[in-house]
């Protein structure tokens, strides 16, 4: 795809009109939302929280999704990284609002019209921005979008990569209003025409480069970590947040990759013993959740998961009490670490600098991917809410109590206009150093100010998932996932008789 490419209106129109048959999943159902089934319980848990706990978690889901739909910029649909320091907008960010919108319809936080009209806005932004192979005033390029994105303009953001995985997660919830604004109006028809084109203009062989697996990220421009063609070093191989994209990449109805692609993928895979728990590795607790955000993973597997005898939901079970073990045990004599005070993911930090806490030489950091397992031990003390929040249909018996805990011990430095903010650190507690941001509270603990759009994301849709399925059940709707899913292997389930 060469120079600045914009897609006519005429071409759009034609789409809306149904000329685009390449798509499985686009047959008008000709009700204004899809029939959700009846809420199946999320896990095997018989965890029922107390009245108390079930109040917060409604104030969290509304005080959350009041993150994207307050923070988003309303003329372009583009969600900022983080609030309220000023930023760029996260690509990802934008996938997770668009997956909240229809959630604050269900309950009643904002009108389906409304909703629709923020969607359309943002659809119509990411289908009419430029693509193009040149650095500046563009917005992406071969279907994908860059990881950042001026909040005003929409182009790429300094020299920020063209990213596959944050052009994924952006999909992933262009897709989700796809199922769910499902109507024969005029303007449910548009946000399928929209959602669908997007989709299908992302040219994942290109990605490839040359490979089998997706890579990472392109540049137009030279850096230390690409290859002569732009390309990144790496590719998406091995376990974390990636599955969404490879089902999103197998089941393209244009550009579809090879199914031996999951092969290659899982067969990097590590699985290991950590805290008492038999699990597939990934240390961040968010490479267990991103794609759930999504996909119900109950009973439905591929033929790793087949020869585990388990599932990947199972998985993150696993890994999420995994987490709760290592804090309670906490071996490295974190303050404020326990049973109902853990979790690990990437967050931000207090700093980046080495000092002597009660006694102890501790290094700590700013933005960093913090996680345990066999793999890594990035732990520096921060605790991140969204690992908990994220985990709360694999374990709700733990997570809820976790987040409930730490709301109630911390109170309004940790919990305020958008929920929590993005992370803790008990161990910083005096002022030392000049702190990267965030600020001292009491003497207590560092604190965070920022509220970080890919961490509050799965918050909002996971608590969701866990007392409806609401997100799950919209997603079985679309058949190029379901063919992603297929063509990858999986069967069981609700994917019974579908492939």
């Amino acid at each position: 795809m060469n120079g600045s490419i914009r897609k006519s209106s005429v071409r759009l129109q034609c789409v809306i009109a149904g000329l685009a048959t390449m798509f499985a999943a686009c047959t008008v159902t000709g009700c204004a939302s899809p029939v959700i089934s009846a809420p199946t319980p999320a896990s095997t848990s018989t965890y029922t929280p107390a009245a108390g706990d079930r109040a917060f978690l409604d104030t969290l889901s509304r005080r959350t999704f009041d993150f994207f739909w307050q923070t988003t910029n309303a003329t372009n649909g583009l969600t900022p990284d983080r609030w309220p320091t000023r930023s760029f907008s996260s690509v990802a960010a934008v996938g997770f609002a668009l997956t909240a919108y229809p959630i604050g319809v269900q309950h009643g936080w904002v009108t389906r019209d409304a909703a629709r009209e923020r969607v359309l806005t943002t659809l119509r932004f990411f289908w009419n921005a430029p693509q193009g192979t040149q650095g500046t005033n563009v917005t992406g390029s071969h279907g994908f979008f860059y990881h950042f994105l001026d909040m005003d303009t929409g182009y790429r953001f300094d020299r920020v990569e063209l990213s596959t995985i944050d052009t994924a997660l952006l999909l992933a919830g262009a897709l989700t209003c796809r199922e769910y604004f499902s109507g024969d109006d005029v303007g449910d028809r548009e946000v399928r025409a929209l959602a669908d084109s997007i989709y299908a203009r992302v040219d994942w062989q290109w990605a490839r480069d040359g490979g089998t697996l997706v890579n990472m990220g392109w540049r137009p421009d030279p850096a230390a970590n690409q290859n002569a063609r732009g390309f990144n070093v790496s590719s998406w191989r091995g376990y974390d947040e990636g599955m969404v994209l490879y089902f999103l990449a197998l089941g393209s109805p244009t550009h579809p990759v090879d199914p031996a692609a999951w092969t290659e993928w899982t067969s990097t895979y590590k699985w290991n013993t950590f805290q008492g728990q038999d699990f597939l590795q990934f240390a961040p607790l968010f490479g267990h959740q991103y794609s759930h955000v999504w996909i119900d993973f109950r009973g439905v597997q591929d033929a790793y998961m087949r020869g585990k005898g388990i599932d990947y939901f199972e998985n993150s079970r696993r890994a999420t009490l995994s987490h709760r073990a290592y804090a309670t045990a906490n071996p490295s004599g974190w303050r404020g670490y326990g049973p109902d005070a853990w979790g690990l993911s990437a967050s931000d930090g207090p700093l980046d600098s080495t000092l002597t806490v009660d006694g102890r030489t501790r290094t700590f950091h700013t933005y960093w991917a913090r996680g345990v397992g066999t793999e890594e031990m990035n732990d520096d003390g921060t605790l991140v809410p969204t690992a908990a929040g994220g985990s709360v249909p694999f374990a709700p018996e733990v997570a809820v109590p976790a987040l409930a805990f730490m709301r109630r011990t911390y109170g309004d430095a940790l919990f305020g206009q958008y929920g929590f903010v993005d992370a803790f650190n008990p161990t910083i507690h005096a002022l030392g150093p000049p702190l990267h941001h965030g600020r001292i509270v009491d003497g207590v603990s560092w604190f965070d100010t920022d509220y970080l759009g890919i961490d509050e994301g799965p918050i909002l849709a996971m608590v969701e998932n866990w007392e409806s399925g609401f997100v799950w059940e919209l997603m079985k709707h679309n058949q190029n996932v379901v063919r992603g899913m297929c063509r990858a292997g999986f069967t069981g389930g609700w994917l019974a008789g579908r492939c």
